[in-house]
């Protein structure tokens, strides 16, 4: 048989990280902490350390499994390895549904931030973010990992005004009191909170194209990581001295008004732009190759598993979910689809602590003890958020391994 064609590996620990930054640092900063807020109320700093410690055991798994399994796929190969056939599809489900409603998310919140007020004009020019970023990945990952510094670059610039805005003005606020915070509302606002956390799941999906894969995806992955969290604490507590954040739908953008710096509101609209596009590229980078593993497998249509002679890209992956992202974006209103998508990640990543869990001592960067604590806090962030995500995102995995239950049977019975 002709031999499988593979991806190119030409990504270093800088180009790995900035992708990683780019879903991490996209518009959940911008966006993520409204409806934290609403949960948590005074209690936001807790989720938020939190979310910031199951990403971090999370990453942990992910790197030691990365640098063991560098090939495309993340934890839907690395479930299959280690804990069998229905763990990996599982999680490789999980990752592409709750990730294809994110890319939407990603596109509308975009749209949103550029043409505020017009619903007709933000789904069009959502569709159109969608269309060309699309066709930047197909042209080849290098072109997505220099397009992502770019969009980091301009996000992290943005945010470093907005800090020194809000930092040096005077605060309106003293820091609120934990009196009476509820401990439910700060675990769901963990498990919305690490829906801005997870983007970097990104680096591990694309393991095949990167080069020295033992040695780059846990750099990357480890500096990724920390980096988001700094920045997510700095603006946590730079917005709780000046405002609620419970209060607006864009609190950085009330922020900076608040400081009387109203002309840095242009600013932050713009850097949200910037960042949502951002995100909404690495996010397609990463389910195409996500697509791809599975469709190797035949947990998903071979269609999919072809890889461009000339680009080395999953050219009918991309192309398949654009469609379905364009689908998404003119049709449907994915603001209260943030939990579904934070239900299936956390799943994903629960696989992913427990497949880690497994490995043996050779192959072990950090204690077992992480592992735990990432699937626990996966678990117990995952059940408490809002009920109805987790409900509708458990029936759709549940009806997915029906399907491959009947489509194994149907197989089984054709070889016999």
């Amino acid at each position: 048989m002709p031999a499988e064609p593979s991806l190119s590996r030409r990504l270093g620990v800088g180009d790995a990280v900035v992708i990683g930054l780019g879903s991490m640092v996209g518009a959940g900063v911008f966006a993520v902490w409204e409806p934290a807020a609403q949960a948590a109320g005074s209690g936001l700093l807790i989720g938020l350390a939190l979310a910031a410690v199951v990403a971090y055991c999370n990453a942990a798994s992910s790197a030691q499994l990365a640098a063991v399994y560098p090939v495309s796929g993340g934890t839907y190969v690395y479930g299959r390895e280690r804990l069998g056939e229905w763990w990996g599809f599982a999680a490789g489900w999980c990752f592409v549904a709750g990730k294809t409603a994110s890319c939407a998310a990603m596109a509308l919140t975009f749209a949103t931030y550029v043409v505020p007020g017009t619903e007709w004009l933000q789904r069009l020019l959502a569709l159109a973010a969608v269309i060309a970023l699309a066709a930047v990945n197909y042209r080849g990952v290098t072109r997505t990992a220099r397009l992502t510094r770019i969009l980091v670059a301009c996000t992290l610039t943005v945010l470093a005004l907005v800090l020194v805005v809000l930092f040096t003005g005077e605060p309106h606020r003293d820091l609120p009191s934990l009196a009476g915070t509820s401990p439910y509302g700060v675990l769901q606002a963990a498990g919305l909170l690490f829906f801005a956390f997870a983007g970097y799941a990104r680096i591990a999906t694309m393991g095949e194209e990167v080069g020295d894969p033992a040695r780059t995806i846990p750099r990357a992955i480890s500096i990724a990581v920390l980096v988001a969290i700094g920045i997510y604490l700095a603006v946590g507590v730079a917005l709780l001295r000046v405002l609620d954040p419970a209060s607006t739908a864009a609190p950085l953008a009330a922020a900076v008004d608040t400081v009387g710096a109203a002309w840095a509101s242009p600013i932050v609209r713009v850097g949200a732009a910037v960042a949502s596009l951002g995100a909404l590229l690495a996010l397609i980078a990463g389910i195409g190759r996500t697509a791809l593993a599975m469709a190797r497998n035949h947990d998903l249509p071979g269609w999919l598993a072809a890889v461009h002679p000339r680009f080395q890209v999953p050219h009918h992956a991309e192309i398949a979910l654009a469609v379905v992202v364009g689908i998404l974006v003119l049709t449907t209103d994915l603001r209260g689809v943030i939990g579904f998508s934070s239900f299936g990640v956390l799943l994903y990543y629960a696989i992913a602590n427990a497949s880690a869990f497994t490995q043996p001592a050779d192959q072990r960067r950090w204690p077992r003890a992480l592992n735990v604590i990432g699937l626990v806090g996966c678990v117990v962030l995952a059940v408490t958020l809002p009920w109805t995500s987790a409900v509708t995102a458990a029936a759709l995995l549940a009806l997915a391994l029906i399907v491959r239950a009947v489509r194994t049977g149907r197989a089984g019975s054709a070889r016999s």
